[in-house]
C-alpha cells in the first residue's frame, strides 16, 4: 500500500491555480491537474460523501446540507452522525482490500461515530447558560485532549461567521501534521475551509487584493502539507467540492410561499417561527438549490409553477429530473429548484423584519431552517461591529444571557459569490490535482469516481507492480479498484 494525504481546498478551482499558489501549481505541474464533475447540489455534505462513498446524494442520502425530517416534522442542518449517511466508505473498502489499512478522517463532514480509525470535527460545548464555546469532538476521545494540548483550542469563530480567517485551517492543518507524524495512517483525509470565506463574500475576483492574500495563505498550508507528505513517501492528491461564481443577489423563495398562502408560522412571543409541519410548502434553502417540501401531492403542480415564475430561479426539477439528476431519495422535497447562476436563495420567510426571530441576526447555523451566508458580515448598520460583538460577549462572560445580534437582515446583496449549481465553466468549477500524474484518467473526473481514484493511488501504480507509467494502466488501476468496490457492495 502507499499512504496517501487528500487534501480538500474548498472553493478551490482551476482558475485559480496559479501566481498566487506556487505549492498548488507545483503539484500539478509535477503531476496533474484535472476538472472535477460534481454533483447537484454542489455543497459540502452532498459533495463530500459522494467523493467517499462513490453514490450519488439519491444513494447515498445527503441530499445537501440539511434536510426536513418528515418524522419529526422538523429541519435539520449540519448533523453530523455519519450513521445518516448510506454506502460504503473509502476507509472500509480499504479495510477489505488490505486489513492492515488504517484513516484519519480529519474535519471532512459527518464525521462524528464514522468507522475511520481516527477523526476530529467542530463540535461547540452549549452550556445551560446560553454560551456557545468552541471545542472540537474526536475518536478516539483521547485525541481530543492531546490535540489542545499541542494546538491550543479549536478556534471556531474563525471556522464560520463574520470572523472566519485562515486561523482554523491552520490548526486543522497542524493536526493534520501531528496524526501523521504519530498515527501513520494508510489514508489522511483533512480540510481546508479558507478560501470559502472571501470568495462567497468578495465573488472570485483574483484581482482583488485579499482574495490574493487568501490564496497565498491557504497555499502555504498546502505546501507544509505536501512537504511533509512528500518527504513520508506519501502520495498526495487535492480536491475541492465545488466552484464558487459570481452572484448579485438573493432569491426570496419562503417568502413567495408565504404569500401564496403555502407556509405556516407560529407567533413567539411577537415574532414569527417558521411552522413546517402546518405548511403546505416551504423550501429549505441551501446555497444555489432549494428543497421544497410539498404536504399535499394535489399542491406539487401549483407549487412548481409558482417556483418557475419566480425570478432568479433556472429551472425546478420534479421526480423525473431528480431521478436523471441522481436526487431522488426520501431526503429530497417533492420539488428542487435551481437558481439560476447569478443568484441564489435565501431562508427568509418573515414579510416583516420586526417580526423575524431572534436568531436570525446571529450566528446559529442549526436554529435557522436554511443556510444563511449573510452570517459572514457583520451588520453594516452596526457602528463598530468588532466592538459591538466584543461587548456582548463580555456580558456572556459575567453571566448575563446576551443575544450575539450582529448579522443584518437588510441586505442579501452584501454576498458575492455562491455556490450548489454545477458550474457552467470547467475552470470555475472544483479540480483533482495529483502528484501521480500516471494515476489520473485523460479528460474530466466524475465525483462518482473519486473513490476508486484514491483507491487507485493507494493500491495500484507503483513500479513493482508492472502497472505505472502509461494511461492504460492508470485506466485499468482505477478499474480494478471500483471492479473491488462494486463486488463488496454486491456481497453486502
Amino acid at each position: 500500500m502507499h499512504n496517501t494525504l487528500v487534501i480538500l481546498v474548498v472553493g478551490l478551482t482551476p482558475s485559480l491555480v496559479g501566481e498566487h499558489t506556487p505549492n498548488l501549481r507545483r503539484l500539478a505541474e509535477r503531476g496533474a491537474m484535472r476538472p472535477l464533475q460534481t454533483v447537484t447540489p454542489a455543497v459540502t455534505c452532498s459533495a463530500q460523501m459522494t467523493l467517499l462513498t462513490g453514490l450519488a446524494p439519491g444513494e447515498h442520502g445527503a441530499v445537501a446540507n440539511g434536510w426536513y425530517f418528515r418524522d419529526l416534522s422538523e429541519i435539520w442542518l449540519w448533523r453530523q452522525s455519519n450513521r445518516l449517511i448510506a454506502g460504503e466508505k473509502i476507509w472500509e473498502t480499504g479495510r477489505q482490500r488490505n486489513p492492515d489499512f488504517t484513516c484519519a478522517k480529519l474535519f471532512w463532514w459527518y464525521n462524528m461515530y464514522a468507522s475511520a480509525d481516527w477523526s476530529a470535527t467542530p463540535r461547540p460545548m452549549y452550556p445551560a447558560d446560553g454560551r456557545k464555546l468552541p471545542d472540537h469532538y474526536t475518536h478516539p476521545p483521547e485525541l481530543h485532549d492531546e490535540l489542545d494540548a499541542e494546538l491550543g483550542t479549536f478556534p471556531l469563530f474563525s471556522f464560520w461567521g463574520p470572523m472566519a480567517s485562515i486561523d482554523s485551517s491552520r490548526w486543522i492543518s497542524d493536526a493534520t501534521r501531528h496524526v501523521m507524524t504519530t498515527r501513520d495512517p494508510t489514508l489522511t483525509l483533512t480540510y481546508l475551509p479558507h478560501l470559502d470565506y472571501n470568495l462567497q463574500r468578495l465573488g472570485p475576483d483574483t484581482d482583488h487584493p485579499a482574495l490574493q492574500r487568501d490564496l497565498r495563505d491557504v497555499d502555504a498550508l498546502c505546501g507544509e502539507l505536501i512537504g511533509g507528505a512528500e518527504r513520508d513517501g506519501r502520495r498526495v492528491i487535492v480536491v475541492s467540492e465545488y466552484g464558487i461564481t459570481p452572484v448579485k443577489d438573493a432569491v426570496p423563495i419562503n417568502r413567495a410561499l408565504r404569500e401564496a398562502n403555502l407556509v405556516a408560522v407560529r407567533d413567539e412571543r411577537g415574532r414569527e417561527q417558521l411552522d413546517p409541519g402546518a405548511s403546505r410548502a416551504f423550501a429549505v434553502a441551501d446555497h444555489q438549490v432549494a428543497h421544497v417540501y410539498v404536504r399535499d401531492p394535489a399542491d406539487v403542480s401549483s407549487v412548481r409553477a409558482l417556483l418557475e415564475g419566480l425570478d432568479g430561479v433556472e429551472s425546478v426539477w420534479g421526480e423525473a429530473e431528480k431521478r436523471a439528476h441522481g436526487l431522488d431519495h426520501a431526503n429530497a422535497g417533492e420539488l428542487v429548484a435551481i437558481s439560476a447562476a447569478d443568484r441564489w436563495f435565501s431562508y427568509y420567510y418573515w414579510l416583516d423584519d420586526a417580526r423575524a426571530p431572534d436568531y436570525a441576526r446571529t450566528v446559529d447555523i442549526h436554529r435557522k431552517p436554511g443556510y444563511d451566508p449573510v452570517e459572514l458580515f457583520f451588520d453594516p448598520a452596526l457602528r463598530s461591529p468588532r466592538l459591538s460583538a466584543g461587548w456582548r460577549l463580555a456580558k456572556r462572560k459575567l453571566g448575563m444571557r446576551q443575544l450575539l445580534d450582529v448579522i443584518s437582515l437588510k441586505d442579501t446583496s452584501l454576498v458575492k459569490g455562491a455556490h450548489g449549481r454545477v458550474t457552467d465553466d470547467p475552470e470555475a468549477g472544483p479540480l483533482v490535482i495529483s502528484s501521480q500524474a500516471d494515476l489520473l484518467p485523460e479528460g474530466a473526473i466524475a465525483a462518482t469516481d473519486f473513490k476508486a481514484l484514491v483507491l487507485a493511488h493507494i493500491f495500484q501504480g507503483d513500479a513493482g507492480d508492472g502497472q505505472g507509467g502509461s494511461a492504460t494502466a492508470s485506466r485499468r488501476a482505477t478499474a480494478e479498484a471500483r471492479g473491488a468496490e462494486d463486488s463488496s457492495a454486491t456481497s453486502r
